[in-house]
């Protein structure tokens, strides 16, 4: 119950919802002028967990925030969609709040396979791309864990699972530790009550999201920086022993720097002490940079 308050009838502690295609939609925008850079959660996050380095980068340009439809403060639907779907619900949610193209999208996690998506059906809508470690087709190849590694895997969720505030609060105090008081406690509490968001969003990445990005068509002309977090995520550790986590990272490196390579100005920059879920967090100086960087490639074309 508390999940779908929290998704359908309450205000943003932040921003405002506006109405887009029957639905309540929560966005929050804060400094001005252009290219507007647009944040695309990673699965289970939402908007205002980026708040950090959109405070920093509203200092030379517009950033927004928002809560794709089924989290956040935005309407409750049915999970998991597809990535053109969300794509064209941001395209419709920016119309309505009037923040003009063109775009720097960032997406992290699964919100870089949504951001993909984004900027191969609106490439003229794009400046420019920033991937966070994102969800990408080269992740189907990944060896799947056999069924003994996945009962090991479901025994060892079962304690976190069972004490889920304890194990989760304090991953999530740590990475919201630099917002304002009332604020984090209130995202802390979000986050708790709305843990199955993160299952609920990425049900269909192997089964779907994956093959539309995979087969969507290329992407626009537009500086490309993608950055690699090599560290351990705090949140996938609860569940994975380290040694695992590293060889994943070990795996994904050179996916993400083939497919930066696979662009006219991609460029890969991994991170040794990022983890995946926190990379924003763990290195928003890095994040920061990166987007100036973009800004300087795209002014100088």
């Amino acid at each position: 119950m508390q999940q779908t308050l929290i998704a359908t009838t309450l205000s943003p502690p932040i921003g405002r919802r506006y109405a887009v295609a029957g639905r309540q939609l929560a966005l929050h925008r804060v400094g001005s002028g252009g290219p507007s850079v647009v944040f695309l959660p990673g699965a289970g996050l939402i908007g205002l967990d980026y708040l950090n380095v959109a405070t920093e980068i509203a200092r030379s340009t517009t950033a927004v925030l928002y809560d794709r439809a089924g989290t956040g403060w935005s309407d409750a639907i049915a999970l998991p969609r597809t990535a053109a779907a969300v794509a064209e619900e941001l395209r419709a949610l920016l119309r309505t709040a009037e923040v003009p193209a063109p775009y720097v999208l960032v997406g992290h996690s699964l919100g870089g396979a949504y951001v993909r998506r984004y900027a191969q059906l609106f490439p003229d809508e794009v400046a420019g791309l920033l991937f966070l470690d994102p969800a990408h087709e080269g992740y189907a190849d990944f060896p799947r864990r056999g069924l003994l590694a996945q009962v090991r895997m479901a025994l060892a969720m079962l304690p976190a699972l069972l004490s889920l505030r304890k194990v989760y609060r304090p991953r999530f105090e740590a990475m919201l530790r630099a917002w304002p008081e009332g604020l984090r406690q209130t995202l802390i509490e979000y986050h708790l009550a709305a843990w199955r968001k993160t299952l609920d969003e990425a049900r269909n990445l192997r089964s779907e999201v994956l093959g539309e990005i995979g087969r969507g068509g290329p992407l626009p002309d537009v500086p490309l920086i993608l950055l690699t977090a090599m560290g351990i995520d705090p949140f996938q550790a609860a569940f994975m022993p380290e040694t695992e986590l590293r060889e994943l990272n070990a795996l994904k490196e050179p996916i993400y720097q083939a497919f930066a390579r696979s662009v006219p100005r991609g460029e890969n920059r991994s991170l040794m002490d990022a983890g995946h879920s926190t990379l924003h967090t763990d290195r928003p100086d890095a994040v920061v940079q990166a987007l100036h960087d973009i800004f300087a490639a795209a002014r100088s074309t």
